[in-house]
């Protein structure tokens, strides 16, 4: 059996007969033991078992309620298969389009079977009008119960983690039961849980990396008190966030940038001081993207009112490439930022610090980044140049990674593809340079636009654009055109309050090209100015710069004359 399957079977055993999970805030919460949702995934896994369900085979599940979704998980582990979580549609999602998708991922992952929880149980008739077999799960929740877990092997597949791309060309991160163990107990060592004093918060979506395996598979794997919510009702109202934190005295929480922001700006416009307590809080974790220095800080800032430690704030540093998360932060020590050179980074891929009390401080001179910790335990990372150098401290390249939590591959409709070299090496196609052993990003390879020689970041774009009023925090995009080419240049795409007048948007599309150009000395080729909600983002709301650029081409090309 896989140490991961006996560990989920002993804390059901052990702790999970005290620690458990609380879902349905805040309507109708309901929590139950770790040892009531084995029992139900005992059910269930013997449902599956019963139906024909085969060890090793995929199944795919699409639920909302993570009252549903961690007990059916636990049973495809139990009967020895493998959990994709689908994406889910919303009310403005084509049905036809969405199923003729959904039969593309199952016929890539070799799924004939999807598992449907509320509100998607009503989805029925359209899997079957497109041929696709499904098992309700409250149905599966009444059959007799799994005897003994189906033996499953270290390098057997446990989940396969759709990428945030578009689902009509899918691709499926391959993790092991032994790559998952890994990373898990490497997360909670270097995290330094208490498992019986630490409780987490959270509201990510099951079929992110960051949801499923950092806020489900973890407090289930190890007995970990856990308050789980849907994005839905994050997104409904922000602010139930920090009230969850305060009700149930909440320790660890994660999110990406654009939470951080909006919740710090509400937090911000409440009136009682006594309103929260975030006094408990000591992990604050910050990832799927580059640190926003000013989203956070807009958070502690607004934090601290309610007795929020601004060292809980954990920079992270992961990728669905190693199951989840490849290093963190030193722990109790907030946000530390490598302020480096923007000449010798730009020009010379050199991260040459700037010491504190420097002039150049605060100034375009420089560029901020955000210190992301030593690798897990079981992790190797490297930084290499184009022709597999190791380059040393300091030096910017791509980071390699080696280790336990690594994928063996992907899986895409053209069939499996190998991630690893004859070494075990995988690339990650991010960019960034070591201190001291820890690891600094500055951005993706494929996003880096390249002007006059120099290495243009899109996060310092980004930034400038965002520091604009009427411009939406975390809503800015710098859009490469033209890459690879002599005449290589960006775009600035941002979601504006102030959209849908013309001469408003003129003139703001005016001022983010000039902060832009005093940021980075390079004027963009263009600004569209959008109204709010109108990016294409990710799951974890990361916006996606290549589906911008495509989707607004027409937009880009039109402002160009105007910017």
């Amino acid at each position: 059996m896989s140490r991961f399957v006996d560990t989920l079977v002993a804390t059901a055993a052990g702790r999970g007969q005290q620690r458990g999970m609380v879902t349905g805030e805040p309507k109708e919460p309901v929590r139950r033991t770790w040892a009531e949702i084995h029992e139900q995934a005992k059910r269930v896994a013997g449902g599956l078992v019963a139906a024909g369900l085969e060890p090793g085979k995929a199944v795919a599940v699409l639920a909302a309620a993570p009252s549903l979704i961690a007990p059916t998980v636990q049973a495809v582990w139990l009967a020895g298969g493998s959990v994709t979580m689908l994406h889910q549609p919303t009310q403005r999602t084509d049905l036809a389009e969405w199923a003729e998708d959904t039969v593309r991922v199952l016929r890539m992952i070799g799924s004939g079977l999807v598992l449907l929880g509320e509100p998607f149980d009503q989805l029925g008739p359209v899997l079957t009008e497109h041929g696709i077999a499904f098992q309700v799960i409250t149905e599966l929740l009444e059959a007799e119960p799994l005897a003994e877990p189906v033996p499953t092997a270290e390098s057997d597949t446990a989940l396969l983690q759709l990428t945030s791309g578009s689902t009509a060309d899918p691709k499926a991160v391959q993790i092991t039961y032994g790559n998952l163990y890994s990373n898990v107990k490497a997360m909670v060592d270097r995290a330094e849980f208490d498992f019986d004093v630490d409780v987490m918060v959270s509201w990510l979506p099951t079929f992110h990396d960051m949801g499923m395996v950092g806020f489900l598979t973890v407090p289930m794997t190890f007995g970990v008190e856990l308050v789980k919510i849907t994005p839905l009702e994050f997104l409904s109202g922000p602010l139930i966030w920090p009230r969850l934190i305060s009700k149930y005295n909440g320790t660890t929480t994660a999110a990406p940038n654009f939470a951080y922001a909006i919740v710090g700006r509400r937090m911000a416009r409440v009136e009682d001081d006594n309103e929260y307590d975030l006094s408990k809080l000591r992990i604050a974790l910050n990832g799927a993207e580059p640190i926003d220095e000013t989203a956070v800080q807009t958070f502690v800032d607004a934090g601290a009112r309610f007795k929020m430690p601004a060292e809980c704030v954990f920079p992270a540093y992961g990728m669905a490439e190693a199951t989840l998360a490849v290093s963190f932060a030193p722990l109790f020590t907030g946000l530390t930022l490598d302020v480096v050179e923007a000449d010798a980074l730009e020009t010379d891929n050199r991260a040459v610090p700037v010491p504190e009390g420097d002039s150049r401080r605060g100034t375009d001179e420089v560029r901020s980044f955000a210190v992301l910790g030593p690798p897990l335990d079981g992790l190797e990372a490297e930084i290499v140049d184009d022709k597999g150098t190791v380059l040393g401290e300091r030096e910017v390249g791509e980071i390699r990674l080696r280790g336990e939590a690594v994928t063996p591959g992907y899986l895409t409709m053209e069939g499996p593809l190998a991630t690893q070299d004859e070494d075990g090496w995988l690339l990650t196609g991010d960019l960034g340079y070591l201190v001291d052993g820890m690891i600094v990003i500055c951005g993706r390879r494929k996003d880096v636009i390249i002007m006059g020689g120099r290495n243009l970041y899109p996060t310092d774009i980004e930034r400038a654009a965002t520091s604009v009023e009427g411009v939406r925090a975390g809503n800015a995009v710098a859009v490469r055109l033209d890459a690879g080419s002599r005449r290589e240049r960006f775009a600035v795409v941002v979601e504006s309050k102030l959209a849908g007048d013309p001469e408003t948007e003129k003139a703001l599309a005016k001022e983010v090209a000039a902060k832009v150009r005093g940021a980075v000395d390079m004027r963009p080729f263009a600004v569209v100015v959008l109204p709010a909600g109108s990016l294409p983002k990710t799951p974890s709301g990361k916006v996606k710069r290549a589906a911008t650029a495509v989707q607004f081409a027409d937009k880009i090309a039109k402002n160009a004359a105007t910017s």
